[in-house]
Formats: structure tokens, sequence, C-alpha cells
């Protein structure tokens, strides 16, 4: 009967398979949603390229100011002799200017370089106006509808009626209204292009609290006595931010394509010796004849910038969302 497996042997051995197995793998331990995240972003490869794309774009905005050649406002190019816009002269590149000059004789590279300051000023604030409100307003319809009765369903319902106004009208548009209301110039950009992301922020915002308030987590808080409003505000919101941190960085991608139409549309700064992106582009159109570069290299950095934003963003959607995840 010795070579008869007893009940208490076979599970003397499964408890010694599992011991082994838990030895194997020791060092795997739990890891937060934000961990885990991480760790799906390093092996994506569209997740790297974007990150590259903007640690290049950052470095540039912050360092490229102090090491441009020449000055943004210097003429070099008109004291020169060199060029003759009147005449349709603009010469291209060249050893000593890598791009040329613009239509008034200034150095197109240090142009550049120091513009991506401004953009990227602006796409930063505007994402943060637009996610300030936007927020704002989501936490406060998420919370009054997980709360509930007659005034919280009134608030929900008032808000986001109101986002809603918002959300029908195009969004170009409204930037356009806003800016004309409020004057040209690089405060009002970011205004603009802030408000215009409101809604999106306000209705993601409620829609993630209102998917976490059915989680079992606040069943069991609610049980214990806990108050609703200290439920939403302590547990609620910060497991519903990470959707909206997603967006926010999709969001910067088209903050900065939208504040360059309106610097084109002349909403933007209306003093042109401070070089952005988006005013660079409206000084190239008279020109597109005989130097279309002027217009293609602003075009150029628009695009790639617009692009790191967009292949970050979509990476940390599809690591933070489970029914994306690959």
């Amino acid at each position: 009967m010795s070579g008869v497996a007893t009940p208490g042997r076979k599970k003397a051995e499964k408890i010694d398979r599992l011991a082994e197995l838990s030895a194997a793998h020791d060092d795997e331990r739990g890891v937060s949603l934000w961990q885990e995240a991480f760790r799906r972003l390093r092996r994506n490869p569209a997740a790297i390229t974007g990150a590259a794309i903007l640690m290049l774009f950052v470095l540039v905005a912050v360092f490229g100011p102090f090491l441009v050649p020449y000055a943004t406002t210097d003429t070099i190019g008109v004291r020169e002799g060199l060029v003759k816009s009147g005449q349709g002269i603009i010469p291209g590149s060249s050893a000593d200017h890598w791009l040329g000059f613009d239509h008034q004789g200034r150095d197109e590279f240090s142009r550049l370089v120091v513009g991506a300051r401004q953009t990227l000023l602006v796409g930063v604030v505007s994402t943060l106006v637009g996610l300030a409100v936007g927020a704002l307003i989501g936490g406060i319809a998420g919370a009054a509808a997980g709360i509930g009765g007659r005034w919280g369903r009134w608030i929900d319902t008032t808000l986001m009626r109101i986002v809603d106004m918002l959300l029908a009208l195009p969004s170009l548009l409204l930037a356009v209204s806003i800016a004309a209301l409020l004057g040209a110039s690089l405060v009002t950009v970011m205004i603009a292009v802030g408000m215009i992301s409101v809604p999106v922020f306000a209705r993601l915002l409620r829609g993630s609290m209102i998917a976490q308030a059915g989680s079992d987590y606040v069943l069991a808080a609610t049980a214990l006595g806990v108050r609703k409003s200290k439920i939403a505000l302590t547990h609620i919101v910060p497991n519903s931010l990470a959707p909206v941190i997603v967006q926010a960085t999709l969001t910067l991608a088209t903050a900065i394509i939208e504040a360059a139409a309106l610097s084109f549309l002349g909403l933007g700064n209306p003093d042109s010796a401070v070089p952005e992106w988006g005013v660079m582009l409206a000084d190239a159109q008279p020109y597109l004849g005989t130097r279309p570069a002027l217009a293609i290299y602003p075009a150029v950095a628009i695009i790639i910038t617009a692009l790191g934003f967009t292949l970050l963003g979509e990476a940390m959607r599809e690591a933070l969302d489970p029914k994306l995840r690959k």
C-alpha cells in the first residue's frame, strides 16, 4: 500500500509544486496600473519613436534659443544685400545659413529653432487650460451623477447640456470666434485652443467616473458608511484620471496644429518679430511661388511634432486600456 498515493500525499505534492513555482517567480511582484503601462510602453516601438521626437522637440525648445547662430530679429540678409524681397530674390541654404533667409533677410534656421519654444508654450498652456476647466466641469457632473438625488441629477444635466452645446460647434469655428472676440494675441490663442478641448475632457472624466461608481471598492466603502462625496474625491476621481491623461497627450498634438491655424489666419501674436511656426507659415504665403521652402520648413516641424504626440498618446491608450492591450 506504500505505492498508493493517499489524499494527504497528493495535497502535499500539490503544495510543493506551488512552492516551487512561487520560488521560480519570486521576482515577479504585483505592480500598479501605471507600472504595468510603463512596461508596455518600453516594448512599444511607436511609443519609443514618439518619446524620442518629443524629447528632441523639448530640448530644442528649451536650449535652442541659447545656441542659435543669429538673432531672430537681425536682418543680416538685407544688410549684406543678399535678400531683395521686392524683386523676389530670397537666397536658399548656404554654409553660413543652413536654411537660407526669410523675406526680411532674417536667418530661417534661427527663427525655426526659437519658434519651437513659442509653439511648445502655446500647446502646453492651451492643453492645461482645457484640462483644468474640462476636468472641473466633468468632475462636478460625475460626482453629482454619483451622489444622485434631484439636485445631483439637475447639476449633471445642466452641465452636460452646456458641454453638448460646445460640442455641437465645429472646433475651429469656435476657436476663431473666441480669438476674434478677445483680439489677436498669444494669450488669446492659448485660451481659444484650450476652450475647444474643454468638452472632450469634461465628458471623458464624467463617463469614467460613472463607470467607476459601480466598482466593488465603491460598494465596499459605501457599506462601511463612508460619505459619497468623500468616495468621489478620494477614490473615484484618482481612478478615473488615466484616460484623461492619455487624452491630454493626444490633445497636445491637435493644440499645436490649431494654434498654428489661428496664427496663420492672423489671430495669433501680431508681432512677427517673435518667431512662431504658425506665424512663419502666414508670413511665407506671399512667397510660395518664389521661395516655397519658407512654408515647408515650419509645416514639416509642425507635422513631426504632432506625430510625436500622437504616437505617444496612442501607445499610452493601448497600454492603459485593457481592451486595447496587445
